[in-house]
């Protein structure tokens, strides 16, 4: 006979180094480092909204502890420990065995500690609440920007994207050009190494969720300040980069979403800095604009300004 807490033994119970107490209680108990604050953030995960029911259960369960990784990683702080409550229409062994691996998966690659949770019965519905630790006062928050700034973006936007349309019928991609981005969409990489080099050189911080305008949005409010942004200067892949012309793909690289790859303001005077971090860290680093006194964000492309239908993803929008 299934119960909840067979679940949880079987599939989502293991040693917790990294706490004091773990699953297997009414509660954790954890010890934050001396000089050190504890930094938080859940997300929620919904069948249909941010994955798809028939979806490979790995792929879920890495991105579903990913994506909260990725929030850790944007505010320059160390991820240590996650909780995991998950809503199910009915037990499915298999599926459980793959989601628990792909998350188990995710958890060991960042070492981080699974340390509670909850299960239910209903639609299936995933919601992860992770911890980490930053030094007292170093926390790179969205409102440091400071005119004049750079703007940053890491790796490359709008392959994610790509890939969702694909799958959706909106548009068709040979093989070779779907394996070779659907990757960015079923299993992102958080940039937790740049995040914590970044925290003595960063005024601002977001990782790219809801896409490169709304997320760089949010700094740019927080922080009282604009930008105006050339198209042909922000990364992404050359089938992107080779017809930037059409309105779609320019929607991919600009609002898409699902990225999860750091946006971040820097004085001009790091970018040396900042490129040698790209270089030791192998990753693309590239600075698109600059922030300017004009409360704005606008996009150039070809001398024109580009009038968007969509500025990002929105739940309610």
């Amino acid at each position: 006979m299934h119960s909840e807490f067979n679940i949880i033994k079987k599939y989502f119970t293991r040693p917790t180094p990294q706490a004091d107490l773990g699953v297997g209680d009414d509660a954790a108990l954890l010890k934050v480092a001396d000089g050190h604050q504890l930094v938080v953030s859940t997300d929620m995960s919904v069948v249909d909204t941010h994955f798809f029911a028939d979806a490979a259960p790995y792929d879920i369960g890495w991105k579903s502890l990913a994506v909260n990784i990725s929030d850790i990683a944007a505010m320059g702080a160390n991820p240590k420990w996650a909780t995991l409550s998950i809503a199910l229409p009915a037990i499915d062994e298999t599926w459980l065995a793959e989601f628990s691996r792909g998350f188990f998966a995710c958890a060991d690659a960042f070492h981080i500690d699974l340390i509670g949770g909850d299960t239910t019965r209903g639609p299936l519905n995933i919601s992860v609440t992770i911890m980490g630790e930053v030094p007292t006062g170093k926390a790179i928050k969205r409102s440091g920007a400071k005119v004049g700034d750079d703007i940053w973006v890491s790796g490359q936007l709008g392959s994610a994207a790509l890939s969702l349309a694909h799958i959706e019928g909106k548009i068709t991609l040979k093989n070779d050009a779907l394996q070779a981005n659907i990757h960015a969409l079923y299993k992102p990489a958080p940039r937790v190494d740049l995040g914590l080099k970044l925290r003595d050189i960063a005024t601002s911080c977001i990782d790219i969720s809801d896409g490169l305008l709304a997320d760089l949005g949010h700094i740019l409010t927080a922080s009282n300040c604009g930008a105006t942004i050339d198209l042909e200067k922000i990364p992404c892949i050359d089938y992107l980069k080779n017809d930037l012309d059409n309105p779609q793909f320019q929607e991919f690289v600009l609002a898409g979403g699902d990225d999860y790859e750091l946006c971040f303001t820097a004085p001009v005077s790091k970018r040396k800095e900042i490129e040698l971090i790209g270089k030791h860290q192998h990753i693309l680093l590239t600075c698109i604009a600059a922030t300017h006194m004009d409360i704005s964000l606008q996009v150039m492309y070809k001398d024109t300004a580009l009038n968007l239908n969509s500025k990002g993803f929105d739940h309610f929008g």
